[in-house]
């Protein structure tokens, strides 16, 4: 005998739970039905079923199977049809009686469509909502990240970005612009309440114009700064921008958002040990993370309420930026990540104005000696 190949599956009483596979041939009385006995179809037993005694609705996972219905000398039977052809043939023998039970089961099978169309349309539409929310709400998502890493983390990554960059510079050990840059730190830091940071601030010889500010409050000065600032007040009205761009932990922001969304999420849901390994592979990449705009002008606003609270001249930092906007001469704001300089002093200047007036207490030391000591005579201009 030759071997079964089934085109269906049959459900009864004596049949296996999960079905048994069947050959359905449609004829113009009815249906035969085909089962095997063994695996193969080497052996097999059909059953005749007429159409007066089969009922027609639609089934199957998705609604696209031809369910056929009758009881027979063994009992209730349930037949799913999803062969194409067999179903095109069941409805071409099929008595009109059986047109409408037929067309009905064809709207089932249309309206059964229609709403999966509009479930997945939902559901595509809900998951392109909530990455659309993702992607505006990631800022929330990054302070997120940020809250669950302890400022103990943030020194060790800060710490290893530092020695780095440090091994191969010209680092000044001591002498009047270290011992200034310390005093000038110390009077900041102190005004900080619950400060979480040990502030470490190493001066370098370089004629670089420049500072910046590492994660767990790793600072560095360049001598180019102290040389182009007029006044001590310059100074420090640098570094307390910088400071701040450590309290508010925006080196972490950057990184954070270097990293990834996938990194920020795994530190929200708990895994913020994972960073560790991360961060590593980021090196010296941390000297170049770029503060944002909005990141600098906090910065500028929390280090000039600093400096108020220090009890030193705030115009000193208003002063040093409206310096420095001269290099900004030709360059269109918008082209930059930061806030021009002069606009930047503008700003000062009037949250400035807002806070009452105070006398300002001086330095310990002599701006003249500290530049002496830079290499510059007292009547260098910077």
């Amino acid at each position: 005998m030759a071997e079964l190949q089934p085109n269906a599956l049959c459900f009864g009483d004596e049949f296996p739970a999960s079905g048994m596979p069947c050959l359905v041939q449609i004829e113009s009385s009815g249906l035969t039905v085909t089962y095997a006995l063994n695996h193969g179809g080497a052996e097999s037993r059909s059953e005749s079923v007429r159409f007066a005694d089969v009922s027609v609705s639609a089934g199957g996972l998705n609604h696209d199977q031809l369910v056929l219905q009758w009881v027979g000398a063994a009992g209730q039977r349930t037949l799913y049809l999803k062969n194409p052809d067999v179903i095109r043939a069941f409805r071409q023998m099929a008595p009109d009686h059986m047109s409408r039970p037929l067309e009905q089961a064809a709207e089932q099978v249309r309206q059964v469509r229609q709403r999966h169309r509009v479930v997945w349309g939902l559901v595509g539409g809900t998951v392109l909502a909530v990455v659309l929310g993702l992607w505006f709400g990631s800022d929330l998502l990054v302070e997120l990240a940020v809250s669950r890493i302890p400022a103990e983390w943030e020194q060790k990554l800060g710490e290893s970005a530092y020695r780095e960059f440090l091994a191969g510079q010209d680092v000044m050990k001591d002498g009047p612009a270290v011992d200034a840059v310390k005093e000038m730190t110390q009077r900041l830091a102190s005004q900080v309440p619950n400060n979480p940071y040990r502030f470490d601030v190493t001066v370098v010889k370089s004629d670089v114009v420049n500072a910046f500010a590492l994660p767990g409050g790793y600072i560095v000065v360049f001598t180019g700064l102290m040389k182009k600032a007029e006044s001590p007040e310059e100074v420090a009205g640098v570094l307390a921008h910088e400071l701040n761009h450590v309290l508010q932990r925006h080196g972490l922001e950057r990184i954070i958002k270097q990293l990834g969304f996938v990194a920020v999420v795994s530190i929200v849901l708990g895994n913020p040990p994972g960073l560790g390994g991360i961060m590593k592979q980021l090196g010296i990449e941390l000297m170049t993370l770029k503060f944002g705009r909005a990141q600098e002008t906090e910065a500028d606003m929390t280090g000039l309420q600093l400096l108020y609270q220090a009890k030193i001249n705030p115009e000193g930092m208003i002063t040093f930026f409206q310096r420095l906007a001269e290099k900004d001469e030709g360059r269109v704001e918008w082209l930059s990540t930061h806030p021009m300089s002069s606009a930047r002093a503008d700003h000062l200047k009037a949250k400035l104005a807002e806070m009452p007036k105070q006398q300002a207490e001086p330095f310990s030391f002599e701006w003249p000696k500290v530049r002496g000591g830079l290499g510059m005579s007292s009547s260098s201009a910077p």
